[in-house]
């Protein structure tokens, strides 16, 4: 049956690029690069407003920012005007471990990618849309 294929090829695929990715990011974690792009993009932003991009919890957020706070990857600074807010952003560098992490993935999909022609790269992400969609 088709469902128990694919299941099986997802199933090795996400846990041989989990473990390729967190190996190759070390101490950067895939979850810490998540954040970083998502800071730099939207930079600065609440903790609350990680919650709409990260599926997780709210205490979960709060330990993850406090050990990227302790590995000098992002800055927590009061608000001016309402010292209950707290803004995040990203430190230097968060910047270049963000930079790298980037570079390692694209690296990683690159090589995976170049296991088939041009022509399958592109039918696999457009059956992937249909899939995700």
């Amino acid at each position: 049956m088709v469902t128990n294929e694919f299941n099986r090829l997802w199933v090795k695929l996400t846990r041989e690029w989990k473990m390729n990715m967190e190996h190759s990011l070390a101490p950067l974690t895939e979850g810490q690069l998540n954040v970083l792009e998502l800071l730099l993009e939207h930079q600065p932003m609440k903790p609350s407003d990680l919650l709409q991009y990260l599926s997780t919890t709210p205490a979960a957020i709060t330990t993850l920012l406090d050990r990227m706070e302790r590995n000098e990857l992002i800055v927590r600074t009061r608000d001016d005007h309402d010292r209950r807010i707290v803004w995040v952003s990203v430190s230097e560098k968060g910047k270049s471990e963000a930079e790298r992490g980037t570079a390692i993935r694209t690296q990683m999909l690159e090589q995976s990618l170049d296991r088939i022609s041009s022509h399958n790269q592109q039918l696999l992400v457009y059956l992937l849309g249909k899939v995700a969609n």
